[in-house]
This record gives C-alpha cells, sequence and structure tokens, in this order.
C-alpha cells in the first residue's frame, strides 16, 4: 500500500500504551504498509493527542492518523474532562481536515480492564485501531475515485 500512516501514541500509561502501539504498528506492517510510510508521533498524554492530530492533518501527507492511549479512571473526575476532551478533539480533527483519525484511546476502570483490552487474548485494540485506519483508506479512495453508481459503498 503506498499510503501515510500516523500514529500518535501517549506515553501515559505506558505499560499499556506500548501494546497498542506494538500491535498497531504491526498490523500496519503486515497488511503491506511499508516501516518509512508510517510516522510515529510520541505525546505527554492523552490530552496533547488531537494538537498533533491536527498538525499533522493540517500538513496533509498522511491518509489517516491513528491515535493510541490509555485513559484509567482515579479518584477525581479529571478521567472525564480528559475522555471528554481528548474524544472530542479527535472527532474535530477528522471532520474540519477530511481525514480519518482514529479513536484507539481506551478509556477504563482499571490498568487490569485495559491489558486485556490490549493484550491479544480477548481483544486487541491497538491492531483494530490500525485496521480502522486501513478500512477507511480504501472507502474514501473507493468513494473519491469509484464511479458515482458504485452500490457497494
Amino acid at each position: 500500500m503506498n499510503k501515510n500512516f500516523s500514529i500518535i501514541v501517549s506515553e501515559f500509561n505506558k505499560k499499556v500504551t506500548e501494546h497498542l502501539f506494538n500491535s498497531a504498528f504491526s498490523y500496519l506492517i503486515q497488511s503491506g504498509v511499508p516501516e518509512k510510510k508510517i510516522l510515529v508521533a510520541k505525546v505527554p498524554g492523552a490530552i496533547e493527542i488531537p494538537l498533533i492530530a491536527k498538525m499533522l492533518a493540517k500538513r496533509k501527507k498522511c491518509s489517516a492518523i491513528i491515535c493510541l492511549g490509555a485513559v484509567i479512571r482515579g479518584d477525581t473526575d479529571h478521567y472525564k474532562y480528559v475522555c471528554d476532551q481528548v474524544s472530542q478533539g479527535c472527532q474535530w480533527v477528522m471532520l474540519k481536515y477530511d481525514i480519518p483519525v482514529i479513536f484507539g484511546v481506551l478509556t477504563t476502570e482499571t490498568e487490569e480492564q485495559a491489558f486485556k483490552r490490549t493484550d491479544g487474548t480477548v481483544e486487541n485494540k491497538g491492531a483494530d485501531a490500525a485496521a480502522a485506519a486501513l478500512k477507511m483508506v480504501k472507502l474514501i479512495d473507493k468513494i473519491t475515485l469509484g464511479s458515482s453508481d458504485d452500490p457497494d459503498l
């Protein structure tokens, strides 16, 4: 595949986000995306993801942006604010710049729940995010390059 992809990964909750990143990156490689076509941006926390997604989208050099992070509930309301801001920020970037911005940010009650969603035994949300990015890129190509009477959109 001759498309460029960006992966933004939060370094906060690194034990979890490393699993997300490794599985997303591996999925892209196994799907035929050359390593040189994958830009990786590491941000301090999930709250910084939308800004970097916006900056990457403005450059118009990638076909999809995969956002990875883990927000794990603590004892304060901070969790709710972070989850809301990150999800709304990613959606805004996607709609403003007409580029798939895949929300692979886990929002869980515990670290154990987050690991279950990344280890591949029950779920593998990093690979799922990469698969969604590939599917969206193909669908957008089909819509923009395909026939207007194509019934399989």
